[in-house]
């Protein structure tokens, strides 16, 4: 039910649409990314709290929020992010990742990646 309604949140248009928090789950403090420089081949964790703002080779990751089931919290993770490139005038990404669906909702950069691996609960 959940990942249905996650589906309909990230395929829907409009930016009201884009804004919904994903009902049935409990806000964590903060989340731990995977951040993948494609041309260099290396990875790196990137752990946030909410609203803070990691750099990662030439973007800026911002964490929104990051919820979770509260029935099993290490089911899925769902993290909405701002991701910046140095100089572009819009985001690179900006709207709801799903740890357990990365391509549903994903960063398009030439050079990197990010994806969502879990809520920070504690």
């Amino acid at each position: 039910m959940i990942r249905l309604a996650m589906l309909a949140l990230v395929l829907g248009t409009g930016a009201a649409m884009a804004q919904d928090t994903p009902e049935g789950l409990t806000e964590a403090p903060g989340a731990i990314l995977r951040g993948l420089d494609k041309v260099a081949g290396t990875s790196s964790d990137i752990i946030l709290s909410g609203g803070q703002t990691a750099e990662f080779g030439s973007i800026s990751v911002t964490l929104r929020e990051c919820r979770y089931p509260a029935e099993d919290p290490s089911s899925n993770a769902y993290a909405y992010l701002v991701v910046n490139d140095k100089g572009a005038a819009t985001p690179a990404f900006a709207g709801w990742m799903i740890a357990d669906s990365p391509a549903l909702s994903a960063l398009d950069h030439q050079r990197y990646d990010v994806w969502v691996i879990r809520c920070k609960i504690e």
